[in-house]
């Protein structure tokens, strides 16, 4: 049943999903294709399609919105104006660039619209970025599910020896704790 929702709305996912964020899609996705759920070519046709489209979009919002919000909100104007001197100094490398930056996805392309980037420039370099984006996480996420797959064959042969390793491991933690919890003086 799981492989057949991922066969039957795979890439409808990784298009919703990279619109908002998506690098964790993008690397299952990967990992999917190893295994044989997924396609290499429509993964990364996804992850562009949606990538692409959800930058765009926080882009036209900071192009047409962004000055007058930032101009509402004092303690934005000082962080904003940072931006811009980054983006006078490293435009075109910020654009390829920010999407691979955790937790700037939404944030940058926003203040790249509000700095009056133009539209033209910042669609090719963010095409681009997303094209190397799209490719690197899909084989980074195709090459982690081969080696979760060796992964999981040399377990049969040596699970009992890192489960004994991970219970040592865990008893030696709970006992260095409550030593120093005993050797804590009290307040």
């Amino acid at each position: 049943m799981f492989e057949s929702l991922i066969r039957d709305y795979g890439y409808a996912a990784i298009v919703l999903i990279t619109f908002l964020e998506g690098e964790s899609i993008v690397l299952l996705a990967g990992a999917a294709a190893h295994f044989g759920l997924l396609e290499v070519p429509w993964i990364v046709t996804s992850a562009l399609a949606g990538s692409v489209a959800g930058d765009q979009l926080w882009y036209q919002l900071g192009r047409r919105w962004g000055p007058r919000i930032i101009a509402r909100r004092r303690g934005w104007q000082e962080r904003a104006e940072r931006v811009y001197r980054h983006l006078r100094r490293h435009q075109n490398w910020l654009i390829l660039s920010f999407r691979y930056y955790y937790g700037l996805r939404s944030v940058t392309p926003f203040a790249i619209g509000s700095a009056q980037v133009p539209t033209l420039r910042f669609f090719l370099l963010n095409f681009a970025g997303a094209v190397l984006w799209a490719f690197s996480f899909t084989y980074a996420g195709y090459f982690l599910g081969e080696a979760s797959q060796r992964a999981f064959e040399d377990y049969r042969r040596y699970g009992l020896c890192l489960l004994g390793l991970l219970l040592a491991s865990g008893l030696a933690l709970r006992l260095a704790a409550r030593s120093r919890r005993r050797s804590k003086p009290a307040p």
